[in-house]
């Protein structure tokens, strides 16, 4: 006979999956009909799941708000990450291209406008749900890919975070509030990127 199955393993197994099909399916309704159809019975129903299935997988509706920033703020890193990778002896380069990838792509991205600042609120940009969590996120993510990428760059981890830190928030001001044309921005962004990159360098030797 064969090993017996192990209900608790399979029932383990099982949630990564449930947890995605919860997500993709209030995804789709808020690209489709605007955050304020993605109720919990809603959801629930599209899943087929009951709704305290729901409530136990995910928890509230504004976790399930914070967990679609999660997953997009993820997918967003790794288009950066491989932005890096198309100019690993170019940082200015990289950190460039990774920028116009993202303003072009938040462009295109309809849950940037669907989910909001609290369950009950209008539609806000998917940044302002969970801020810190996206800036936090980004910030580490892409100070390691920068350490990994470029380790000409002459930073300690310290000064590495920051350098991160003002270049993510830079490139997310202009995703919250795009007063300025893709272009104008990109270009901005470079400029700013290689006088941070320029004054990170150490001073020469006067001897």
């Amino acid at each position: 006979m064969g090993e017996p199955i192990s209900f608790e393993s399979t029932f383990s197994e099982a949630r990564p999956s449930l947890r995605t099909r919860v997500l993709d399916a209030a995804h789709d309704l808020a690209c489709t009909a605007g955050w304020s159809a993605v109720t919990m019975s809603r959801v629930a129903a599209e899943v087929g799941v009951s709704r305290q299935v729901l409530y136990k997988e995910i928890g509230t509706r504004q976790a399930l708000a914070e967990a679609l920033v999660a997953r997009e703020t993820d997918m967003f890193l790794s288009g950066v990450v491989d932005c890096l990778a198309m100019h690993p002896d170019d940082p200015l380069a990289g950190i460039s291209r990774a920028a116009e990838f993202t303003l072009r792509s938040a462009t295109h991205n309809p849950l940037l406008r669907a989910v909001p600042t609290e369950p009950d609120s209008g539609p806000r940009p998917l940044l302002a749900v969970e801020p810190a969590l996206i800036l936090d996120r980004a910030v580490e993510a892409l100070a390691l890919s920068l350490r990994a990428r470029y380790p000409r760059l002459d930073l300690d981890d310290a000064g590495l975070a920051d350098l991160t830190e003002v270049i993510v928030r830079l490139t997310l001001s202009y995703v919250l509030q795009p007063t300025r044309s893709i272009d104008r921005a990109i270009g901005q962004l470079r400029a700013v990127t290689a006088g941070l990159l320029d004054l990170s360098r150490p001073a020469p030797s006067s001897s």
